[in-house]
């Protein structure tokens, strides 16, 4: 919205800073960290007061790690609503809005929706069951589909989106893709990332400060992918207009270090189903749109091993006869059974999810 602004230079002249994307990310992100911070004290008192506390997994499923959850009992969740909106807001004020933008933006709002929706049931029903993973996979399905539409009913954006990019290649893997093959690889990029960051929200900070190192890396690849002089230099992809998604990923960085604030070791306030799952599937968004699907493997690591973990573990007791791999999954699980605190596993992983990030910037240079 604010981006009009700069059509009046004229009058005067620092106004043309509007013009730029890098400004305006600074802004998205500094608007979305000040939001954050004046509204989460109404909010979380809000949900203390209507009692929207988390639902833990019983000893049955924990084991000894569930007695570290009884400190947290009474803490609210559904603070994912504060990253949709100071993230929402700020992109309507700084972002020029296009086709990717407004992807984007449909996809995090239907997967804030699911998640809430997951949420609402564990708190209202008092258990960790919610909504079932049929119907989570449906919505993503259906959120997919109306995405691809919108890409695809776009005259710009069709032919752009239609080429498939990999990491340390300087020409596109495949050239042009067919919509039917477009649809089902944007639910598994989509779809992995929102589930790969639910299943690595369970940590205080752990899945929120992760997210953060991948946005801001993000932020980079789509102001280069929009920069036609920077694209052409490192042999990527040039696409226009999606440097406007470097400002929502600044605006998803801002509001990520808010949270980020309440949400440390001991959290004030959990993001639960209505952040995690908008948040990786508007990560997944991001990369699909910008070209950089590939990479999200790298950059977001942790995801990975989150997810991985699950999937090897799962393969392992059906396999072999009921044997394990790791004491228990998500991974995170398994170094809390070997005794590491909280905060130091936190700390670790958020490293590690730093050394993910900067190997995912080096590929744009080894082409």
């Amino acid at each position: 919205m604010l981006s009009w602004l700069a059509d009046y230079e004229k009058f005067w002249g620092p106004l043309r800073l509007f013009r730029y994307e890098t400004f305006r990310g600074l802004g998205g992100a500094a608007t979305a960290l000040l939001l954050g911070f004046i509204f989460s004290p109404w909010l979380f008192k809000k949900l203390r007061t209507l009692k929207a506390s988390q639902a833990f997994r019983d000893e049955l499923d924990l084991g000894p790690i569930a007695q570290r959850n009884l400190a947290k009992a009474g803490t609210p969740t559904m603070g994912g609503l504060l990253i949709y909106a100071v993230v929402a807001v700020s992109v309507f004020l700084w972002a020029r809005p296009n086709v990717y933008v407004w992807v984007c933006l449909f996809v995090f709002t239907g997967l804030t929706g699911i998640g809430f929706a997951d949420d609402y049931l564990k708190v209202t029903r008092k258990n960790s069951k919610g909504l079932s993973s049929r119907w989570k996979l449906a919505g993503q399905a259906v959120l997919t589909l109306a995405a691809v539409a919108m890409l695809f009913g776009d005259a710009n954006s069709h032919h752009a989106m239609s080429a498939l990019w990999a990491p340390f290649m300087k020409a596109p893997l495949i050239p042009e893709m067919s919509v039917w093959f477009i649809a089902p690889f944007f639910f598994l990029v989509m779809a992995g990332s929102s589930n790969a960051i639910n299943l690595t929200d369970g940590v205080d900070g752990l899945a929120i400060g992760c997210t953060v190192t991948v946005a801001l890396v993000y932020a980079i690849f789509a102001y280069c992918t929009g920069n036609v002089r920077i694209a052409d230099y490192l042999n990527i992809a040039y696409v226009p207009g999606v440097g406007e998604l470097a400002v929502v990923c600044a605006a998803l960085v801002g509001g990520g270090l808010a949270f980020l604030w309440y949400n440390a070791h001991p959290a004030s306030v959990f993001m639960g189903d209505t952040g995690s799952l908008a948040l990786g599937g508007l990560i997944g968004s991001v990369a699909f749109i910008t070209q950089q699907p590939f990479t999200l493997i790298i950059v977001g690591g942790i995801f990975v091993m989150e997810a991985g973990s699950v999937l090897l573990q799962v393969a392992s007791f059906k396999l072999r006869g009921g044997k394990r791999i790791f004491l228990k999954s998500p991974i995170h699980h398994h170094f809390e059974m070997l005794g590491w605190p909280e905060s130091k596993l936190v700390i670790r992983f958020w490293i590690l999810s730093i050394l993910f990030a900067l190997a995912g910037l080096g590929t744009l240079k080894l082409r």
